[in-house]
C-alpha cells in the first residue's frame, strides 16, 4: 500500500510487545525492511522516519522508502531499503572484529550522530522523565542506594547542549554493507533529541563495555566533550534498568555482577558500599 508494490515473500525477524520487523521480498524484485507499530505504542513509524531523516546526513542510515497510518486504529508502518544481514555483533562473535575495535566503530558512529543538527522546538527526553520511568520499576531498596547517581543526573544546571540520541545503540543495530562494510545505523525506535551521556552511557552498557579499558575504546573514538559524572551517573541508571528487566537466573546474575561492578568503580554514586548484597 505505502510503495504501491506487492510482496511475494515475508521473514519474520523481530518482535517485541508493540512492534513487528519483516524482511519482504517484492515482485519487483527488491528487498525490504517493514517495521509495524501498534497503534498504543509509544512511538510509531512517523516518528522513526523522522529520527532517520534528521540523521542521514550525519550518519549513514536506511533509506526512508516509505511510512505512514495503516489502520483505522492508528496503527503504523516504516519501510526501509534492506541493507542486509552483516551486523556489527556477528562480526564481533565470529571473532571478525575484535571487540574493542566494534567499540571505538560505536564511538565514531555516536560522535557523527550527535552533531546531526537538532531543530527547535524539539520534544526532549528529560532527566526527570527516565527517573520516573525507572522509580515506577525499580526497587525501593535499590532505588534508595542509587539516591547520588540520580541526584547527578537531576541537576537541571546542565546547559550542554541537545543532541539526537539513538537510544539504543548497540553491536547488532549497525549493519555492515557495502564492499567497504560501511557502518549504518538503523532501528530509530527510542531516537529522540537529548544529552550526550545517556546515549553513549546507553551504548557502554548494551555493549558490555563494564572495564574502564573498554569505555575508553569508545570514548576515545568520541571526540565530543562530555561530563564524566553525569557519565558515570546514566551509567549506573542504565545498568539498573537492565538488572530490572532482567530474567531472573542467568540474566539477573549477570545484571548483578555488572552492577556490583560499578558500585566498586563508582562507590561515590551508590549510598552505601554494601550495594551488591541487596541485589542478590
Amino acid at each position: 500500500m505505502l510503495l504501491g508494490a506487492s510482496p511475494q515473500s515475508a521473514e519474520r525477524l523481530a518482535t517485541g510487545s508493540r512492534t513487528a520487523v519483516f524482511r519482504a521480498g517484492l515482485l519487483d524484485g527488491r528487498s525490504v525492511i517493514t517495521k509495524l507499530y501498534a497503534h498504543d505504542a509509544r512511538r510509531n513509524a512517523l516518528t522513526e522516519a523522522a529520527a532517520i531523516r534528521a540523521a542521514e546526513g550525519a550518519v549513514p542510515v536506511p533509506a526512508v522508502l516509505g511510512s505512514g497510518i495503516i489502520s483505522g486504529a492508528g496503527a503504523t508502518a516504516l519501510i526501509t531499503s534492506d541493507l542486509g544481514r552483516r551486523t556489527l555483533g556477528s562480526t564481533v562473535r565470529s571473532g571478525r572484529i575484535p571487540h574493542g575495535q566494534a567499540l571505538k566503530d560505536l564511538g565514531g558512529l555516536l560522535n557523527r550522530l550527535h552533531r546531526a543538527p537538532v531543530e527547535q522546538p524539539a520534544t526532549l527526553t528529560t532527566s526527570s522523565d527516565a527517573i520516573s520511568s525507572l522509580a515506577r520499576r525499580c526497587p525501593p531498596e535499590l532505588l534508595s542506594q542509587i539516591t547520588p547517581a540520580l541526584a547527578v543526573i537531576a541537576d537541571t544546571s546542565d546547559t550542554a547542549p541537545t543532541v539526537w540520541c539513538h537510544g539504543d545503540l548497540h553491536f547488532d543495530n549497525v549493519v555492515l554493507y557495502g564492499p567497504r562494510d560501511v557502518r549504518y545505523l538503523i532501528d530509530f525506535t527510542d531516537a529522540v533529541p537529548g544529552r550526550r551521556e545517556t546515549d553513549v552511557a546507553h551504548a557502554l552498557v548494551m555493549t558490555a563495555a563494564h572495564t574502564p579499558r573498554d569505555r575508553r575504546a569508545l570514548i576515545d573514538a568520541y571526540s565530543l566533550a562530555l561530563d564524566d559524572a553525569r557519565l558515570s551517573a546514566w551509567l549506573v541508571l542504565h545498568t539498573v534498568r537492565c538488572w530490572i528487566h532482567s530474567a531472573p537466573g542467568a540474566d539477573r546474575s549477570l545484571w548483578s555482577d555488572r552492577l556490583a561492578d560499578l558500585t566498586r568503580q563508582k562507590p561515590h554514586l551508590f549510598r552505601t558500599p554494601r550495594t551488591e548484597r541487596i541485589f542478590r
